[in-house]
């Protein structure tokens, strides 16, 4: 992955773990939490494609494993978020643009249900067993909701910001290594015409004052005549 790409991805993963644990944790809402990970991993998957969804969605569900207050084991979430980004970005359109928002719409509610899912099949190897407490039908209904909610407002700001992350200035350098020769040129033949032009110039300048100080002197001779 390129650098911008790494920053932005992970500069956008991090204020996704902040804010979806000071604040959409906190909300208390019945059933699910609005997964704001989830969206920002399915938008850089969207832009990025199958490879870099899934390197980002390990990232992030492992950070998310780590961030306290995480009171499940560690790389339960990483393996969800990265099947959810590795299956989002076989969805890539293919100049990084989304035609409609019901492709969106529809791939948010599937990583939305699927996470779920596959969540609670992790956490029922490894002995956790609190989906099933809370309901797993109401789980299924409230984290689709809340994300398909949330989505139009985050994922299409995510994906225009990895589009102009992309649109790297030094990026222009390689596509111009071919077109160097004839821009090498076309400087060298603009300073060589004002190189040219300094000179007639300069010639013209010294004519001009030839003809002004002989001027002068056939006017003073007339005068002393």
């Amino acid at each position: 992955m390129r650098f911008n790409r790494i920053l932005l991805s992970a500069t956008l993963v991090v204020v996704a773990l902040v804010v979806q644990v000071s604040i959409l944790s906190r909300l208390q809402l019945p059933g699910a939490v609005p997964d704001l990970m989830l969206l920002v991993v399915l938008a850089l998957a969207f832009t990025y494609g199958h490879v870099g969804g899934a390197l980002i969605g390990f990232g992030a569900g492992l950070l998310a494993d780590l961030a306290p207050p995480a009171d499940h084991a560690a790389g339960r979430y990483a393996l969800v978020l990265c099947v959810i980004g590795y299956l989002a970005g076989l969805a890539k359109p293919e100049k990084g643009q989304m035609r409609s928002a019901l492709g969106p719409m529809t791939a948010v509610v599937a990583a939305a249900v699927g996470s779920t899912l596959l969540y609670a099949a992790v956490g029922a190897l490894v002995g956790d067993t609190a989906a099933r407490h809370v309901g797993l039908g109401s789980l299924l209904f409230t984290a689709a909701a809340y994300d398909l909610l949330l989505a139009p407002f985050t994922i299409p700001l995510v994906m225009w910001l990895a589009r102009r992350a992309e649109n790297d200035p030094l990026a222009g350098t390689e596509n111009n290594k071919s077109t160097g020769g004839s821009d090498v040129t076309a400087s060298w033949l603009a300073s060589g015409t004002g190189l040219r032009i300094g000179g007639q110039r300069g010639g013209l300048w010294v004519k001009a004052a030839r003809n002004r100080a002989a001027r002068a002197g056939r006017i003073k001779g007339v005068r002393r005549l």
